[in-house]
Order: C-alpha cells, then structure tokens, then sequence
C-alpha cells in the first residue's frame, strides 16, 4: 500500500497499477523528499513525473506545495490509476486538479511538451536499455528551468545516465538497498550565466 507522506494531502491511500511499474519505497520517498525540501526545490515548482506509475513522486510534490504536475504513463491501466489518484489526492486538498495526466510513451510526450519545469522525477523500468534513457535526458534538457532538479531513479547496478551529454550535472548522488538516485541541474554557461540545454560531449 502506497500512502502520501506529508504535506496537505498527507496520508491519502493511492492506488498501485496491477502489474508493468515498479512503486518507489516509502523510505527511499521520505528521503528524496527530505533532500529536495533542504534544497528549497518543491514550493511553487513545476513538476514532471515521467514513468509515473501510480503518481506517487509527482502527487506526493503537489501535496507538499508545487504549484502544477504534468504526469506520464504510456500504459492504458495504469495512466487510469494515475487519474484516480490525482482526483483522491485533489479532493483531499480540497482543491480542483492542478495537474495532467498524459497517456503517452516518455520520449513523445518530451518532444511535444513546452516546458519549462523546475523539478522532474524519471523512473523507468530497470530494463529501459540506456541509450532509451539517455534519449530521454537529451529530450528532457530543453524543457529545463535553469534551476531545475531531476532525479534520476534506477537499479543500484545500472550505468549512470549520461547526464554531461544531455547538458546535466551531477550535484547528489545515493543508493538505497536496489535503489540509485541521481540528483542532476542544468549546466551554467559561466560566459552567459544561463543553463545550457546540451554539451558536446561527455568528459569521464
């Protein structure tokens, strides 16, 4: 079962897809949670949850003071959990949905998207082959506030996303048990004091 943990919605039940998504732990939330807080990077933010699954990441963001969610889930069942608990999660807030749910694969949802967002979860399958998540980085970058975070979720033996290349960099980086979390900001061109969008070529 898959509770919110805090914030205005706090304790609000959300339901889980059956099968095909991969629900991030209550302990690895309340610790994502309690960094992006520290960082000052929720209230008021523009929120992507790409692979959203039930929605936990990006509603648990709303609930705690984002302004707006877009979430994505390619899967017919599971974008419709996703909708339910959108709706639970507004209810409880007393509020009208400040958020989307799109029906759509991650990378043509990112190449129709208009941006810009200040905060972005990415949790794909750990079977997404990485030059699909690299993909999506790259497609991701543009859309980026200068500020933005993204976190970046996958199996603690995966290969590290390509963050340089996509015109990211790394500012945090744990794992929890199975669980690697990559914390990543747009790169500042030091020239003109703005984020780039790419970089040329990744330096290890």
């Amino acid at each position: 079962m898959t509770r919110i943990i805090a914030g205005a919605a706090r304790g609000v039940r959300l339901d889980v897809p059956d099968a095909g998504t991969r629900p991030t732990s209550d302990r690895v939330r309340e610790s994502l949670f309690g960094a992006l807080e520290s960082m000052d990077a929720i209230d008021g933010a523009r929120v992507l949850d790409l692979y959203a699954g039930s929605g936990a990441l990006g509603l648990e963001a709303w609930s705690r003071g984002a302004a707006t969610v877009d979430l994505v889930e390619r899967g017919r069942a599971a974008a419709s959990v996703v909708s339910r608990n959108l709706g639970a999660v507004a209810k409880s807030m007393g509020v009208s949905p400040a958020g989307r749910v799109h029906q759509s694969t991650v990378h043509a949802f990112l190449g129709r998207a208009a941006g810009p967002y200040d905060l972005v979860f990415t949790d794909p399958p750990y079977d997404l082959d990485d030059a699909a998540m690299d993909a999506d980085l790259a497609a991701l970058a543009p859309l980026l506030s200068p500020d933005a975070i993204v976190v970046i979720e996958r199996g603690k033996r995966a290969t590290a996303p390509a963050l340089a290349a996509a015109g990211l960099e790394l500012v945090r980086e744990k794992t929890y048990g199975d669980t690697r979390l990559w914390w990543a900001t747009p790169v500042e061109d030091a020239a003109t004091g703005t984020a780039q969008a790419t970089v040329a070529s990744q330096s290890r």
